[in-house]
């Protein structure tokens, strides 16, 4: 048989033990918290590295993106692009990539460059690529951001958007992308605030960005040189079959959607007249 005085003290001890030794629970929590704490400062550490990467972007090609600056530099342009043309369309897509993506000066300079240098058909692929590339990265970068934080902040109010972007998000998105303008890096950021998927995004923005792309493209592609661009200036290429094409594409989401809100009556209609033949039949069966 035990001493009481033994079993008190025993049963003191584990009590001290109890309180002086740390739960699991609360070691999960520590755990979860330094998680947090670390993806909290690697989220910084690469806003920090974006940020620096766009101050340099506006330090370094500032003046280079310009009509001014590419004319001196023409015939080498024309050298760099006999020698190696398939090298000169990659490196020319990536500089769009980052210039799009970072939102850098010169984008609609580069585009008519872009048609003068490599021609219509070439010039329309790595514009379109580059754009959509840049596009996606400008993209992901926002999602990657600011995402959960707004998610979390206002998720009552972001409801109602979410389920119409589940519904109609790349019909929305796709309409956008047609109105000229309706600036581009704002709808990146938008979009990426939304929980779009990235596949839609991309091949949303890639066929919703080439008509004006091509119109562009085109423009650039009648230039005889980036001298006499630099010379006279924009408006010199806007002739009238192009600014009828920026008005067209401004009409085009209007007729694109009330066709599809036509479409949509019309598959609503037709869904309430085959509902009460449905409701007849089984009555019928019911009855027999």
């Amino acid at each position: 048989m035990s001493d009481p005085v033994d079993s008190e003290l025993l049963a003191t001890a584990k009590k001290r033990g109890a309180r002086s030794t740390p739960s699991l629970d609360d070691g999960d929590a520590s755990g979860d918290g330094d998680q947090r704490s670390a993806g909290r400062f690697g989220k910084w550490a690469v806003l920090a590295f974006v940020i620096a990467v766009v101050a340099v972007g506006y330090w370094a090609l500032g003046d280079r993106l310009s009509f001014e600056y590419l004319a001196t530099r023409e015939a080498a342009l024309r050298e760099y692009r006999q020698s190696d043309p398939l090298l000169t369309a990659m490196v020319a897509g990536l500089i769009y990539i980052a210039v799009a993506g970072f939102s850098l000066p010169g984008a609609s300079a580069l585009t008519l460059a872009y048609g003068w240098y490599f021609g219509f058909w070439v010039a329309l692929l790595v514009v379109s690529f580059g754009s959509t590339g840049g596009a996606t990265l400008a993209f992901l970068l926002t999602r990657y951001f600011f995402r959960d934080w707004v998610q979390q902040r206002f998720a009552a109010r972001l409801q109602a958007i979410n389920a119409a972007f589940d519904r109609e998000g790349a019909l929305y998105l796709f309409t956008l992308r047609l109105i000229p303008a309706v600036p581009f890096f704002v709808i990146n950021a938008l979009m990426g605030l939304t929980q779009i998927r990235v596949t839609t995004f991309w091949w949303v923005s890639q066929l919703g960005m080439l008509p004006g792309t091509a119109a562009y493209v085109y423009a650039g592609a009648t230039v005889p040189s980036l001298q006499s661009l630099a010379r006279d200036g924009v408006g010199k290429v806007l002739s009238w079959q192009l600014l009828l094409s920026f008005a067209i594409l401004g009409l085009l989401p209007l007729v694109i959607n009330r066709a599809v809100n036509a479409f949509l009556k019309h598959k609503g209609g037709r869904h309430r007249d085959t509902k009460p033949s449905a409701d007849h039949n089984d009555t019928k069966e019911t009855e027999l």
